[in-house]
């Protein structure tokens, strides 16, 4: 009997007990599916998120699904998700394997990575670069970055795609490898880890390819597996240039080479501690890379949206702590609750990754006397969770910063919701870069509106032409707004030469350093 024959039959008979064991249990509610293949053809893989959305609204805020034998639970209230992905966190912190990934990566992308002993050492260094307390490191060349977008906005907004693209990758390159602002989308550095971020885009998606869901086809003869050869060369290509750019740091920290704050800096100091190779930590620093300009440029070309929607209220309440003389800076924060509270509502409101990533049950559990048998893969709808109407009230599907103020203006103590939403995900696999691109963020959207009004343009009649605030493009896993057109106006008289001297000084400072890569 042919292999073939004899794998297929295989997953026909196990798949046909499943169904069979589970009219025995009691699963979570959920959407009826057909023999064998089961809610497949149900997915949507692009917009999983709104499917999920509109099946709590008939299921409740549990949902089971099972595709090709593998049992899915969707997670669709703040309740059950930090219930299940929280306080059961050692049960749920591993993630489904998803073979192209993992072929494409070695198995090094700390976020597609199963849950042991590599994970642990990659995680704790990660944890420990860009904690809280070490994320100030980042605020001067945080800093720097909004300066020079919001010269650049001001001075040209046509192109302010491009300013914005360029801006999310030159601060992560500083971050993480100590790279001097980068001018150009052509930048040799900036065009190799944006292959990078495609592929990882697309092979980060579960049931993209057919391998993951059939994955009896990866016993398939190398020759019959074009992904298998591709997954090859991509997993060489990143490492060599990974290694390359880890290294160049490496040895600038081992020559006693006054550094400047990076997180190949922090990784290099810290590698003996952490246990960590040469590879590990090279991969750790472009995957942070990855994950974070992706997570930044999405938010930031976000955050424009809402600004040329309504830039009454994005005005804020810079003018009164910074008055006209200097831009704002970190140390504004405290004084700035209503810029902090657009940073969590942005972040609530249109989270980058709706549908979260995946985690794993690695054990059978109950909850509320639902069977979810081990082997269950747990989506969080972050969309569901943060448009939740119970947690955030009628008007979850608004842009309302204020929700998150108290009567007094101030930003509200954080409960159970530390973040006011649930973007950064839960348990153990929260993002380690949380603290780093709420920093981003905030002094990126106080520069910006203390030096210039974002107004929406106009067609030939004169009408205003307003982004559709539900009109969503996806790439990959992640979400981003359509594009849109906006104008850029000077906040008040002096504002253009404030930045532009502020931009110089910039400037002066990056001339002066190396370029490593």
């Amino acid at each position: 009997m042919p292999w073939q024959l004899f794998a297929s039959i295989a997953v026909f008979l196990v798949t046909l007990y499943g169904f069979s064991k589970r009219n025995k249990v009691r699963y979570p509610p959920g959407p009826r599916g057909i023999p064998i293949l089961g809610n497949l053809f149900q997915l949507d893989t692009k917009k999983s998120f709104e499917t999920f959305a509109k099946w709590k609204n008939i299921y409740g805020p549990i949902i089971y699904v099972n595709v090709a034998g593998q049992p899915i639970v969707v997670l669709g209230s703040r309740k059950v998700a930090i219930e299940i992905l929280e306080h059961r966190a050692s049960k749920s912190a591993d993630r489904p394997r998803l073979i192209v990934a993992e072929e494409s990566t070695g198995d090094m992308n700390v976020g597609f990575m199963h849950h042991g002993d590599r994970w642990r050492r990659m995680r704790h260094a990660a944890d420990y670069a860009l904690g809280y307390k070490n994320s100030s490191k980042y605020h001067a060349t945080q800093a720097a970055e909004s300066t020079i977008l919001a010269h650049g906005l001001l001075a040209n907004s046509d192109k302010w795609v491009s300013q914005l693209e360029r801006t999310t990758s030159s601060v992560m390159l500083s971050m993480v490898y100590d790279l001097p602002p980068i001018l150009s989308l052509d930048t040799p550095a900036v065009v190799f880890m944006n292959t990078f971020i495609e592929c990882i885009a697309r092979v980060g998606v579960p049931g993209a390819y057919l391998v993951d869901s059939l994955p009896m086809l990866e016993n398939l003869p190398r020759w019959l597996s074009k992904w298998k050869r591709d997954a090859e060369q991509e997993f060489k290509k990143f490492t060599l240039k990974f290694e390359v750019m880890f290294t160049a740091i490496k040895d600038k920290v081992a020559t006693g080479h006054e550094q400047r704050p990076s997180f190949c800096v922090s990784l290099s100091e810290n590698q003996s501690r952490n246990r960590l190779s040469d590879r590990e930590c090279a991969w750790l620093a472009g995957t942070l890379y990855g994950a974070g300009q992706e997570t930044c440029h999405d938010v930031v070309y976000l955050r424009h949206d809402i600004a040329s929607r309504s830039p009454a209220t994005c005005s804020g309440r810079i003018g009164q702590s910074c008055g006209r003389s200097r831009l704002p800076s970190f140390s504004d924060a405290q004084q700035l609750p209503y810029i902090r509270a657009m940073v969590k509502e942005i972040l609530r409101w249109r989270p980058s990754t709706p549908a979260g990533l995946p985690h794993i049950l690695s054990e059978d559990d109950y909850y509320e006397g639902y069977f979810i048998p081990k082997g269950t893969i747990y989506i969080s709808n972050i969309w569901s969770i943060n448009h939740d109407p119970d947690v955030w009230g009628a008007d979850a599907d608004d842009f309302r910063p204020e929700r998150h103020l108290d009567e007094h203006g101030n930003l509200k103590e954080p409960g159970s919701e530390a973040h006011g939403h649930f973007a950064f995900g839960f348990g153990h696999r929260i993002c380690a870069g949380r603290h780093v691109t709420n920093n981003s963020l905030f002094i990126n959207m106080a520069t910006l509106l203390w030096t210039m009004r974002l107004e929406p343009s106009k067609d030939e009649h004169g009408n205003l032409l307003k982004p559709d605030a539900n009109s969503k493009v996806m790439n990959g896993f992640v979400m981003r707004p359509p594009p849109f057109k906006f104008n850029t106006i000077p906040r008040f008289q002096d504002a253009e030469a404030l930045i532009q001297q502020a931009r110089d000084e910039v400037m002066v400072e990056v001339n002066a350093r190396p370029v490593v890569l």
